[in-house]
């Protein structure tokens, strides 16, 4: 995952160095030499992460930092803190002031490389649900002060080690309510009962792999977005990184300093409060006037609201973005044939299989009669198709019961279009459009890719 980085230094070369890692990567660089240059920008500009150096002339890291986190329009934005110094004061200083996360000079390219997708990660999630809850201003929605101490949460700890366990739970108890868990398998089954607003478990467990219950924890709907901070000890990078990458979001190392670990779970709280506010706002206040009553998907005007914005984010950033458009086969027949309850039936149930075979980046919206459509953010002419397909099948393999033991065969008609240099989303879905009539005329059941 590729974004736009801001790297603050006031020397020189190591702005180019940094450049020269980052752009090899695909990642497009904006360099500031002082702290205000670097504020200037993001008043002006889409930044995706900060790389932020902490000993700077004039303004320090720590109070950029801390401006950009007290200013509502960037403290969203993630902040890596770089330095020189390799004290334990420094880290809690800039993780205090609301930095995302801490590199010190010399900065190890495969630890940037995999914060940086880390936190992009997280980013491009919070911003897919801010951009849909924006138009929720008006009810007046407001976001949560990210500065703000988090109030207490629920922090459970996994650690076979009892004397560890109970010093991280001195630590900790004094803000949170804190609990222990030795074994694995129940600490995987006591997690999914999303009581908990954090996990914090070690890597070095003598009976199981602790990365595993990680990864089982995020492909768990249930816990996909729980604040996993892994204990390490010093030396042990390999599997650091790969536990970062596997969406891991932060780290403290053994001998643990108080301090550092109560900053850390602090940051990590307040993000959670923010992903939890946008998810709320989502689901709660905007449901009712962007989602189709029938289907539960979204509605025309949440596509006409959002399909703009997601475009020219794509055009303006280089990358693809695809759009099918689907229509039932024979829809009227059905109708002619059963009625309109067992039309309704069809439409609720072709929504739901569109619900379970797109991406969860994806956004899927009922258009209106029999007619359905999927805009696939970062999506190529390929993948679009393979998705569409995929589908198509999910509709077709399986028969829709409109009537008692008289199942009945449903099929969709497909048209995907991929973005390209000047569309706007008339001509996008007229090109989309265009397809699902080719595929109507050739037949059916089938799915139609328009030209590039």
């Amino acid at each position: 995952m590729t974004g736009r980085v801001l790297v603050v230094d006031d020397i020189p070369a190591n702005l180019k160095l940094l450049e020269a890692r980052l752009s090899a990567e695909y990642f497009d660089v904006v360099l500031a030499e002082t702290g205000r240059q670097a504020l200037a920008i993001l008043e002006r500009e889409r930044i995706d992460v900060v790389l932020l150096d902490v000993m700077m002339p004039g303004l320090d890291g720590f109070e950029v930092c801390r401006r950009i986190k007290s200013c509502t329009a960037t403290m969203h934005i993630p902040v890596i803190m770089v330095t020189a110094l390799d004290q334990t004061n420094d880290k809690v200083q800039g993780l205090e002031a609301g930095a995302d996360d801490f590199l010190t000079k010399p900065v190890d390219e495969v630890a940037l490389m995999t914060r940086m997708k880390n936190l992009m990660r997280v980013k491009a999630l919070n911003d897919e649900m801010a951009m849909r809850v924006a138009s929720g201003a008006s009810l007046g929605l407001t976001l949560p002060d990210l500065l703000k101490p988090p109030s207490g949460g629920r922090v459970l700890v996994v650690d076979d080690d009892q004397r560890m366990a109970h010093r991280i739970t001195q630590a900790l108890k004094s803000e949170h309510a804190v609990e222990t868990q030795p074994d694995l398998a129940q600490a995987l089954e006591t997690l999914g009962t999303g009581a908990y607003d954090l996990l914090l478990v070690s890597l070095d467990l003598k009976s199981g792999d602790g990365l595993r219950l990680c990864g089982q924890l995020r492909a768990q709907p249930a816990t996909r977005h729980l604040p996993i901070v892994v204990v390490v000890d010093p030396g042990e990078d390999a599997r650091l990184m790969r536990a970062l990458d596997m969406g891991v979001n932060d780290y403290v190392t053994r001998p643990l300093d108080r301090n550092e670990l109560l900053a850390r779970v602090r940051t990590q709280l307040r993000r959670k409060r923010y992903s939890d506010h946008l998810r709320d706002a989502l689901d709660e206040s905007l449901e009712l006037a962007v989602t189709d009553t029938l289907t539960g998907l979204f509605n025309r005007r949440y596509l006409e609201a959002h399909l703009a914005a997601h475009l020219e984010k794509a055009l303006a950033a280089g990358q693809p973005l695809s759009l099918m458009i689907a229509d039932i086969d024979h829809f009227k027949a059905i109708n002619d044939t059963w009625g309109h309850d067992a039309g309704d039936l069809v439409l609720r149930e072709v929504a739901a299989r569109i619900r379970r075979d797109v991406r969860a980046v994806d956004i899927a919206c009922r258009l209106g009669g029999e007619e359905f459509i999927v805009v696939m953010p970062a999506t190529d002419q390929d993948t679009a198709n393979g998705i569409a397909e995929r589908l198509r099948d999910a509709v077709a393999r399986d028969s829709f019961p409109v009537a008692a033991n008289l199942p009945v065969t449903v099929t969709l008609s497909v048209g995907v279009a991929t973005a390209r240099p000047g569309d706007t989303p008339q001509t996008l879905m007229k090109r989309a459009d265009s397809a699902l009539y080719a595929a109507k005329t050739r037949g059916r059941n089938q799915v139609v890719q328009a030209a590039a």
